[in-house]
């Protein structure tokens, strides 16, 4: 027989997070007494009050909705100076760290999508709070949204078939878990939408076990990725698992970097361990695509993260996941001494290089210039000037656009689908994917960010047959229909770079305006006008796809 022995699947290590007080505890500060120690008997207990809870949250979403942890701008630094990133490469590197500049000034946000709200929380057994923890970490995050220049995302289901904005974020996701000890740990995660789909689970078997198989499974995952949520990423692979539910958390919390503190070996009781030799593996292939960030290059990820996990037998769980460009989570924790958040950067500004123009053109010589295109003229004319460019070309537009995304899409074909007419904007004017965030006062728009393009791929045929969106503007890369629908109808897909909200909304759009759908709220139907807005030729008239190299045969 064998002995029993506790194993934890997860052991707790100590937390080398670089904490900010944002309470100074008991007695202390402009919240004094939000925490007590009172005592019961001969055990002592941390008392919360609600109001810590919701100021915790609020200013936490404050933070996550507008700065970066500095590892990650370090990353972004670290491919400007490297010889053999692509100048794409280093021209959304470049953009991504101008994007974190502006946002970090806290009127705008980092990106459009400012995310569902998530609280993955370590409550422990001495810790007692005077009222419903999610209720007061809930209010915090609707203060925050109501507050700030943040996105109202979350859709509330009416029926099976109809829903409503709920007007706040909320509900948010709020995971409080048992732990022993007199603290209360946090984890606060702004889940885009882009990047939440990107998560995939896979059932696998022991025959996924062996090197050969590993590689050849890991490799046609990644291809499957696609642009769509914002490279470079923090991508993250569990092998094994009790349960699809487990395995799909740990790779959350991995895409996190929540997980990096674990053993780096396995034992023989099952904890779950970091595989380093992995991770170093998976890195170089998903450089090996080629894909880049976002358009061409080597940094399709910044790191990657695996983690393996006991399995039953008769099963082998994995999933694949990532945190992209708007790597936006931050730990909190409550202790006797007060209230704390990890500190993000503050002051990103000096992540930027000296000398900008010699960043993107690097060792490779000088950047290749974009070319201007003047959205003023005719359909007809923009897309003889479309014609001209190969794919990968990089443009600068100025002019109107329209903005539509998905539900402005189902409306617009029901309608057309019912015997109305294609409204004349879709005909006029090149299509946007996005949806804004909130407008700052004194700007003319809000974070404004483009949104994923694929969504709309079932549209394109039916548009462009009736001669819509035969110019489109979105990010990410599009489905084989799309591109035959623009060989067949002489139309073109134009790819922005995700992530980049902020600047966007700042810097290139001069106006916006709702056209059609107001009841939509962000998922109205809008008129913009834009300047020296940057994109690439993705899909050309000619069937040419940019992305085709990148795709698995």
């Amino acid at each position: 027989m064998v002995d029993y022995a506790f194993q934890p699947l997860f052991e707790k290590m100590k937390d080398h997070t670089l904490y900010r007080k944002i309470d100074g505890g008991p007695g202390v500060g402009d919240s004094a007494n939000l925490v007590t120690v009172e005592k019961v008997g001969a055990r002592e207990f941390l008392v919360v009050k609600p109001e810590a809870l919701t100021r915790l949250a609020a200013e936490a979403f404050d933070d996550v909705s507008h700065l970066l942890r500095a590892s990650h701008l370090h990353g972004l630094s670290e491919i400007l100076k490297d010889p053999n990133a692509s100048d794409n490469d280093r021209f959304v590197a470049l953009e991504l760290l101008r994007n974190a500049v502006i946002s970090a000034e806290r009127v705008f946000p980092s990106c459009q999508d400012t995310g569902t709200p998530i609280v993955y929380a370590k409550r422990g057994d001495r810790v007692l709070v005077e009222g419903d923890d999610e209720d007061a970490l809930s209010r915090g995050i609707f203060e925050t949204y109501q507050k700030k220049n943040l996105r109202y995302s979350q859709l509330a289901p009416l029926s099976m078939y109809d829903e409503k904005n709920t007007g706040t974020n909320l509900p948010a996701q709020v995971d409080i878990l048992a732990s022993k000890g007199d603290s209360y740990e946090f984890l606060f995660i702004a889940k885009g939408g882009g990047s939440a789909n990107k998560t995939y689970l896979y059932q696998k078997t022991k025959s996924l076990l062996n090197p050969a198989s590993m590689e050849t499974f890991v490799r046609e995952a990644i291809s499957t990725l696609g642009t769509a949520a914002c490279p470079p990423y923090h991508l993250a692979f569990v092998i094994g698992g009790t349960s699809a539910e487990t395995v799909t958390k740990t790779v959350k919390l991995a895409s996190c970097h929540y997980l990096d503190h674990l053993p780096t070996s396995g034992n023989a009781s099952g904890r779950a361990w970091r595989d380093l030799e992995m991770e170093k593996n998976i890195e170089k292939w998903a450089r090996e695509t080629g894909i880049g960030a976002q358009f061409g290059g080597k940094y399709f990820v910044h790191d990657v993260r695996v983690i393996r996990l006991p399995r039953h037998g008769a099963s082998c769980p994995v999933a694949m996941g990532v945190s992209c460009s708007a790597d936006r989570q931050m730990k909190g924790k409550i202790t006797r001494e007060g209230l704390f958040l990890e500190q993000l950067e503050e002051n990103p500004a000096h992540f930027l290089p000296g000398d900008v123009k010699g960043a993107v053109a690097g060792a490779g010589g000088a950047a290749t210039e974009a070319v201007r295109v003047d959205l003023n003229r005719p359909m007809e004319e923009l897309r003889a000037t479309l014609a001209q460019l190969p794919v990968s070309t990089r443009v600068m537009l100025s002019g109107p656009l329209i903005v539509a995304r998905d539900i402005a899409h189902a409306k617009i074909a029901e309608r057309v689908r019912g015997g109305g007419a294609m409204p004349d904007y879709m005909k006029k004017f090149p299509v946007y994917y996005a949806g804004p965030a909130k407008t700052p006062e004194g700007h003319a728009s809000g974070s404004f960010g483009p949104t994923t393009s694929e969504r709309m791929d079932p549209y394109v045929p039916e548009f462009q047959a009736l001669g819509a969106s035969l110019v489109m503007l979105g990010k990410g890369n599009r489905t084989p229909q799309v591109t035959a629908s623009c060989k067949a109808h002489g139309g073109f897909y134009l790819g922005s770079i995700g992530g980049p909200a902020a600047r966007l909304g700042r810097d290139c759009i001069r106006s916006v305006n709702v056209l059609d759908f107001p009841e939509l709220g962000m998922e109205a139907v809008w008129k913009i006008e834009v300047e020296d807005f940057p994109a690439f030729v993705i899909v050309d008239d000619k069937g040419n796809d940019f992305f085709a190299k990148y795709k698995k045969s």
